[in-house]
């Protein structure tokens, strides 16, 4: 067995248990990917090692009841709380990343700094924030679906709106040529959005389980720095020059690249905090749930 000093869980999570088929149900946390072994090879592999004291007592059940005994990790129930916080941190994702993609449709000129930014920078690095989270709870794959999920719905809110400008107005009504105008400018917006969080938030999930990996799920900082600061170059340069470009000089855009780096970078470093008070209270939770 692997010593005492060894943080469980740093490689290997058990899911579930497929009784007919005597297979127990593995999650690779630095990637995401679901393996199915047998009990008994389980047993005798360095996967057992990594697991928690709770998850190899349930295994134990499993293997010398012959699968009759039901444990907390069967595939049927798949820990409400757990997936209760996945939908949560996917949902409060969604929200950010729309909300700050519509009000980086308005740039604001900082005055005291002399500089203009958008609206939505000042919220926009906690996506890389909760992505990160998702890695760091539920693996690449799930965390992938998200960043897939809020893709999708932004892309059909583009769609959506974009429908509602041929939209015969009412006749005389004053805000029918600004709501067009504002429109078509937010989903200009909305789609250079969309291409850089789709590039950028990939981007920071593979660099955090990569660095995860190496460092043998150590470090917590070191990879949500890390990944956070490559991720928020590519966004800022893609969001900025799509969504800008024509209507600002290069030099005007290169500005406010430059401004949103720097203070993307800032949260990046801020985000270390959180994600630790939160790596925590996901544990105590998930091990409230497991006890009830």
């Amino acid at each position: 067995m692997a010593s005492s000093n060894r943080a469980e869980n740093s490689k290997y999570k058990l899911l579930g248990f497929e009784n007919s088929k005597g297979l127990a149900v593995i999650m690779v946390i630095s990637t995401g990917k679901v393996i199915k072994v047998k009990l008994g090879e389980l047993l005798g592999s360095e996967i057992v090692d990594d697991l928690s004291k709770a998850e190899i007592k349930g295994l134990y059940r499993k293997f010398y009841s012959r699968g009759t005994v039901l444990t907390a990790y069967e595939m049927t129930d798949r820990h409400e709380a757990s997936w209760m916080i996945y939908v949560v941190l996917s949902l409060l994702l969604f929200t950010l990343y729309i909300f700050t993609n519509i009000a980086a449709a308005k740039p604001i000129y900082l005055e005291r700094f002399d500089v203009v930014v958008t609206s939505g920078v000042f919220l926009y690095p906690l996506t890389f924030l909760i992505v990160d989270l998702l890695n760091e709870f539920y693996g690449l794959r799930l965390a992938g679906r998200a960043i897939v999920f809020v893709f999708s719905s932004n892309a059909f809110i583009i769609i959506l709106l974009g429908a509602s400008t041929y939209f015969p107005g009412v006749p005389g009504w004053r805000l029918d040529t600004p709501y067009n105008e504002v429109v078509g400018h937010v989903s200009s917006v909305l789609l250079a959005s969309s291409i850089s969080f789709l590039f950028s938030e990939y981007v920071n999930s593979y660099l955090l389980c990569r660095i995860k990996e190496l460092t043998s799920s150590r470090f917590l900082f070191l990879r949500v720095f890390l990944s956070t600061f490559f991720a928020v170059i590519i966004d800022s340069f893609i969001f900025c020059f799509i969504a800008f470009y024509g209507a600002m000089t290069n030099a005007e855009i290169l500005n406010i690249i430059y401004v949103q780096i720097a203070i993307k970078i800032c949260f990046a470093v801020f985000n270390v905090l959180p994600a630790y008070g939160a790596r925590c209270l996901y544990k105590k939770q998930m091990a409230r749930a497991r006890a009830v």
